[in-house]
């Protein structure tokens, strides 16, 4: 079987993945709860932010790869289960979140000691991040 990437839609995927990071962390979203949780102050985010690019561009491949593994397992279910697209999209994402990425972050926060709330904002963005993932694959 041959898996057909389209790797503008992965380009585009990994940019709305960074810009909901960008929103959900936020003042205006969850940033003052996830920096109340994990302790920062906005004196030291604002230290912290020259050091931001290299970071963000680690986490820009990251998201990266996530949708090229995105697309090609929603390409894979495409052919099994002939959904929609959009429906595949949702369907797909939801899957990778709740298998993979959510028992993970679980995992990291039952042994590491680690705070529920700060769990439900980071696993949420990645739940809300991945599907708009999904959303954005099946569209193009």
């Amino acid at each position: 079987m041959n898996i057909a990437v389209n790797y503008v839609a992965i380009l585009l995927a990994g940019v709305v993945s960074m810009a909901i990071g960008f929103l959900w962390y936020s003042s205006m979203v969850l940033g003052k709860p996830w920096m109340k949780e994990k302790g920062v102050t906005p004196e030291s985010m604002k230290k912290a932010q020259k050091e931001m690019g290299k970071l963000y561009a680690l986490s820009f491949v990251a998201s990266l790869i996530m949708a090229y593994v995105l697309s090609y397992v929603m390409a894979l279910s495409a052919n099994f289960f002939h959904y929609p697209k959009l429906q595949t999209g949702f369907i797909t994402a939801f899957w990778m979140w709740i298998g993979f990425v959510m028992p993970v972050q679980l995992t990291a926060t039952i042994f590491g000691n680690k705070n529920w709330k700060l769990f439900g904002i980071d696993t949420g963005y990645q739940l809300v991040s991945i599907v708009a993932m999904g959303v954005v694959i099946a569209l193009l």
